[in-house]
Protein backbone atom coordinates (compact mmCIF):
# COMPACT_ATOMS: atom_id res chain seq x y z
CA UNK A 1 0.00 0.00 0.00
CA UNK A 2 2.93 2.69 1.11
CA UNK A 3 3.63 2.99 -2.53
CA UNK A 4 0.42 3.79 -3.95
CA UNK A 5 0.32 6.31 -0.83
CA UNK A 6 3.41 7.64 -2.04
CA UNK A 7 2.47 8.11 -5.56
CA UNK A 8 -0.77 9.42 -4.59
CA UNK A 9 0.51 12.38 -2.32
CA UNK A 10 2.95 13.47 -5.02
CA UNK A 11 0.28 13.31 -7.41
CA UNK A 12 -2.18 15.48 -5.40
CA UNK A 13 0.50 18.21 -4.40
CA UNK A 14 1.49 18.72 -8.01
CA UNK A 15 -1.60 18.31 -9.47
CA UNK A 16 -3.08 20.65 -6.98
CA UNK A 17 -0.80 23.25 -7.92
CA UNK A 18 -1.30 22.45 -11.51
CA UNK A 19 -4.42 23.19 -11.66
CA UNK A 20 -4.28 26.63 -10.17
CA UNK A 21 -1.54 27.99 -12.51
CA UNK A 22 -3.01 26.84 -15.65
CA UNK A 23 -5.55 29.60 -15.53
CA UNK A 24 -2.83 32.03 -15.26
CA UNK A 25 -1.46 31.64 -18.66
CA UNK A 26 -4.61 30.61 -20.14
CA UNK A 27 -6.69 33.78 -18.84
CA UNK A 28 -3.48 36.25 -19.05
CA UNK A 29 -1.77 37.78 -21.49
CA UNK A 30 -0.18 35.64 -24.44
CA UNK A 31 3.58 35.51 -24.77
CA UNK A 32 4.83 37.51 -21.65
CA UNK A 33 7.54 36.93 -19.25
CA UNK A 34 4.70 35.55 -16.58
CA UNK A 35 2.75 33.36 -19.66
CA UNK A 36 5.97 31.64 -20.38
CA UNK A 37 7.58 30.98 -16.70
CA UNK A 38 4.43 29.76 -15.26
CA UNK A 39 3.44 27.88 -18.39
CA UNK A 40 6.95 25.99 -18.04
CA UNK A 41 5.51 25.32 -14.41
CA UNK A 42 2.46 24.12 -15.23
CA UNK A 43 3.80 21.87 -17.97
CA UNK A 44 6.55 20.49 -15.39
CA UNK A 45 4.07 19.78 -12.95
CA UNK A 46 1.35 18.13 -15.36
CA UNK A 47 4.13 15.66 -16.25
CA UNK A 48 4.90 15.02 -12.59
CA UNK A 49 1.31 14.52 -11.79
CA UNK A 50 0.15 12.37 -15.35
CA UNK A 51 3.35 9.94 -14.45
CA UNK A 52 2.28 9.86 -10.70
CA UNK A 53 -0.87 8.43 -11.98
CA UNK A 54 0.51 5.87 -14.46
CA UNK A 55 2.34 4.49 -11.44
CA UNK A 56 -0.96 4.75 -9.35
CA UNK A 57 -2.56 2.77 -12.07
CA UNK A 58 0.16 0.20 -12.22
CA UNK A 59 0.02 -0.29 -8.54
CA UNK A 60 -3.85 -0.62 -8.71
CA UNK A 61 -3.51 -3.61 -11.52
CA UNK A 62 -1.25 -5.46 -9.25
CA UNK A 63 -3.19 -5.29 -6.19
CA UNK A 64 -6.69 -3.24 -7.11
CA UNK A 65 -8.34 -4.38 -3.74
CA UNK A 66 -5.64 -3.57 -1.39
CA UNK A 67 -4.75 -0.17 -2.97
CA UNK A 68 -8.69 1.00 -2.92
CA UNK A 69 -10.12 -0.82 0.19
CA UNK A 70 -13.03 2.35 0.08
CA UNK A 71 -14.45 0.80 -3.38
CA UNK A 72 -14.20 -2.65 -1.68
CA UNK A 73 -16.43 -0.88 1.30
CA UNK A 74 -18.44 -0.02 -1.29
CA UNK A 75 -18.99 -3.68 -3.23
CA UNK A 76 -17.27 -2.06 -6.43
CA UNK A 77 -16.16 -5.41 -7.94
CA UNK A 78 -12.53 -6.42 -8.00
CA UNK A 79 -12.72 -5.84 -12.30
CA UNK A 80 -14.72 -2.43 -12.08
CA UNK A 81 -11.70 -0.95 -9.61
CA UNK A 82 -9.24 -2.49 -12.43
CA UNK A 83 -10.94 -1.33 -15.23
CA UNK A 84 -11.58 2.25 -13.93
CA UNK A 85 -8.59 3.11 -11.15
CA UNK A 86 -6.61 0.79 -13.73
CA UNK A 87 -6.73 0.85 -16.95
CA UNK A 88 -8.58 3.44 -18.01
CA UNK A 89 -6.21 5.84 -15.21
CA UNK A 90 -3.52 4.48 -17.29
CA UNK A 91 -4.84 5.76 -20.25
CA UNK A 92 -5.18 9.13 -18.71
CA UNK A 93 -2.24 9.74 -17.84
CA UNK A 94 -0.65 8.81 -21.28
CA UNK A 95 -3.09 11.65 -22.90
CA UNK A 96 -2.47 13.80 -20.23
CA UNK A 97 1.82 13.30 -21.17
CA UNK A 98 1.14 13.73 -24.71
CA UNK A 99 -0.98 16.74 -24.29
CA UNK A 100 1.58 18.73 -22.38
CA UNK A 101 4.22 17.25 -24.69
CA UNK A 102 2.91 18.09 -28.16
CA UNK A 103 2.00 21.64 -26.88
CA UNK A 104 5.52 22.25 -25.59
CA UNK A 105 7.25 20.99 -28.61
CA UNK A 106 4.75 22.56 -31.17
CA UNK A 107 5.95 25.88 -30.10
CA UNK A 108 9.58 24.86 -29.56
CA UNK A 109 10.02 23.58 -32.87
CA UNK A 110 7.99 26.22 -34.85
CA UNK A 111 11.07 26.97 -36.67
CA UNK A 112 12.27 23.69 -37.61
CA UNK A 113 9.13 22.12 -37.98
CA UNK A 114 11.22 18.27 -39.21
CA UNK A 115 11.86 18.23 -35.43
CA UNK A 116 8.38 17.48 -34.35
CA UNK A 117 9.04 14.41 -36.40
CA UNK A 118 11.32 13.07 -33.83
CA UNK A 119 11.24 9.00 -32.61
CA UNK A 120 9.66 10.18 -29.48
CA UNK A 121 7.30 12.45 -30.33
CA UNK A 122 5.53 10.50 -33.10
CA UNK A 123 5.95 6.95 -30.53
CA UNK A 124 3.99 8.65 -27.66
CA UNK A 125 1.00 9.81 -30.08
CA UNK A 126 0.82 6.52 -31.65
CA UNK A 127 0.96 5.10 -27.39
CA UNK A 128 -1.89 7.37 -26.91
CA UNK A 129 -4.28 5.59 -29.31
CA UNK A 130 -3.04 2.28 -28.59
CA UNK A 131 -3.43 3.32 -24.82
CA UNK A 132 -7.17 4.40 -25.72
CA UNK A 133 -8.21 2.07 -27.84
CA UNK A 134 -6.79 -0.76 -25.00
CA UNK A 135 -9.32 1.47 -22.03
CA UNK A 136 -12.37 1.42 -24.82
CA UNK A 137 -11.47 -2.78 -25.14
CA UNK A 138 -11.43 -3.34 -21.62
CA UNK A 139 -14.29 -0.84 -21.06
CA UNK A 140 -16.12 -3.66 -23.19
CA UNK A 141 -15.62 -6.01 -21.55
CA UNK A 142 -16.86 -5.27 -18.48
CA UNK A 143 -19.94 -3.03 -20.06
CA UNK A 144 -18.40 0.65 -18.88
CA UNK A 145 -19.88 3.43 -21.45
CA UNK A 146 -17.45 6.01 -19.83
CA UNK A 147 -14.40 4.03 -20.77
CA UNK A 148 -15.44 3.55 -24.01
CA UNK A 149 -17.06 7.16 -24.66
CA UNK A 150 -13.66 9.16 -23.32
CA UNK A 151 -11.70 7.01 -25.49
CA UNK A 152 -12.24 8.92 -28.73
CA UNK A 153 -10.59 11.22 -27.26
CA UNK A 154 -7.50 10.13 -27.48
CA UNK A 155 -8.22 8.11 -30.45
CA UNK A 156 -8.62 11.77 -31.98
CA UNK A 157 -6.30 13.97 -30.35
CA UNK A 158 -3.39 11.25 -31.51
CA UNK A 159 -4.18 11.01 -34.91
CA UNK A 160 -4.85 14.70 -35.44
CA UNK A 161 -1.44 15.43 -33.88
CA UNK A 162 0.25 12.92 -36.19
CA UNK A 163 -1.28 14.75 -39.11
CA UNK A 164 0.13 18.05 -38.26
CA UNK A 165 3.57 16.37 -37.65
CA UNK A 166 3.26 15.15 -41.00
CA UNK A 167 2.28 18.22 -42.79
CA UNK A 168 4.96 19.59 -45.22
CA UNK A 169 4.18 22.84 -44.38
CA UNK A 170 2.08 24.64 -41.81
CA UNK A 171 1.12 28.04 -41.61
CA UNK A 172 3.03 30.23 -39.42
CA UNK A 173 -0.05 30.40 -36.68
CA UNK A 174 -1.02 26.33 -37.15
CA UNK A 175 2.27 26.27 -33.99
CA UNK A 176 -0.18 28.31 -31.37
CA UNK A 177 -3.55 26.50 -32.72
CA UNK A 178 -1.67 23.29 -31.59
CA UNK A 179 -0.18 24.84 -28.56
CA UNK A 180 -3.57 26.43 -27.49
CA UNK A 181 -5.42 22.60 -28.43
CA UNK A 182 -2.51 20.39 -26.56
CA UNK A 183 -1.59 22.59 -23.68
CA UNK A 184 -5.99 23.68 -22.67
CA UNK A 185 -6.39 20.17 -23.67
CA UNK A 186 -4.06 18.73 -20.57
CA UNK A 187 -6.64 20.69 -18.74
CA UNK A 188 -9.37 19.31 -19.52
CA UNK A 189 -7.54 16.21 -18.98
CA UNK A 190 -6.44 16.63 -15.47
CA UNK A 191 -9.73 18.54 -14.38
CA UNK A 192 -11.69 15.59 -15.57
CA UNK A 193 -9.77 13.33 -13.50
CA UNK A 194 -9.87 15.28 -10.86
CA UNK A 195 -13.78 15.46 -11.13
CA UNK A 196 -14.02 11.41 -11.31
CA UNK A 197 -11.02 10.43 -9.18
CA UNK A 198 -10.79 13.21 -6.38
CA UNK A 199 -14.68 13.39 -6.61
CA UNK A 200 -15.09 9.59 -5.98
CA UNK A 201 -13.65 9.86 -2.28
CA UNK A 202 -16.31 12.66 -1.01
CA UNK A 203 -18.95 11.50 -3.25
CA UNK A 204 -18.46 7.80 -5.00
CA UNK A 205 -21.97 7.51 -6.34
CA UNK A 206 -21.86 10.19 -9.11
CA UNK A 207 -18.22 9.54 -9.53
CA UNK A 208 -18.85 8.17 -12.69
CA UNK A 209 -21.69 10.59 -13.72
CA UNK A 210 -21.17 11.23 -17.47
CA UNK A 211 -22.77 15.05 -16.41
CA UNK A 212 -19.13 15.22 -13.83
CA UNK A 213 -17.35 14.27 -16.74
CA UNK A 214 -18.91 16.52 -19.09
CA UNK A 215 -18.18 19.89 -17.40
CA UNK A 216 -14.71 19.75 -17.76
CA UNK A 217 -14.63 18.79 -21.03
CA UNK A 218 -17.55 21.65 -21.78
CA UNK A 219 -14.82 24.30 -20.50
CA UNK A 220 -12.31 23.30 -22.36
CA UNK A 221 -13.81 23.55 -25.34
CA UNK A 222 -14.83 26.87 -25.36
CA UNK A 223 -12.00 27.94 -24.00
CA UNK A 224 -10.09 26.36 -27.00
CA UNK A 225 -12.58 27.67 -29.63
CA UNK A 226 -11.99 31.13 -27.86
CA UNK A 227 -8.34 31.17 -28.49
CA UNK A 228 -8.23 29.75 -31.72
CA UNK A 229 -10.80 32.48 -33.13
CA UNK A 230 -8.80 35.15 -31.54
CA UNK A 231 -5.64 33.83 -33.20
CA UNK A 232 -7.09 33.07 -36.63
CA UNK A 233 -8.88 37.00 -36.40
CA UNK A 234 -5.41 38.68 -35.25
CA UNK A 235 -3.60 36.70 -38.03
CA UNK A 236 -6.32 38.03 -40.46
CA UNK A 237 -5.77 41.43 -39.44
CA UNK A 238 -2.36 41.28 -39.39
CA UNK A 239 -2.34 40.17 -43.22
CA UNK A 240 -4.77 42.47 -43.93
CA UNK A 241 -2.99 45.37 -42.78
CA UNK A 242 0.11 44.51 -44.43
CA UNK A 243 -1.96 44.09 -48.43
CA UNK A 244 -2.51 47.82 -47.40
CA UNK A 245 0.53 49.18 -46.86
CA UNK A 246 1.84 46.73 -49.99
CA UNK A 247 -1.30 48.64 -51.86
CA UNK A 248 -0.27 52.51 -50.67
CA UNK A 249 3.42 51.99 -51.17
CA UNK A 250 2.61 51.08 -55.05
CA UNK A 251 -0.29 53.87 -55.42
CA UNK A 252 3.22 56.14 -54.13
CA UNK A 253 5.43 54.42 -56.42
Amino acid sequence: MWPFEGFLFVHIACGAVGLVLFWIPTLGKKGSQTHRSVGHWYARLMLVTASMAFCMSITTLLDPLTTHPKQVALSWPQWRIEGIFGWMMMYLAILTIQLVWHGVVTIRNKKQHLANRHWANVGLNVLTIAAALLCAYRGWLISETLMMGFSIVGVASGLTNLWFIYRDSPSRISYQLEHVKAIVGSGISVYTAFMAFGFVRLNPGQALNPRMWAIPLAVGLVIIIYHQARIRIAFMRRNSAAAQGRQAAGAEA
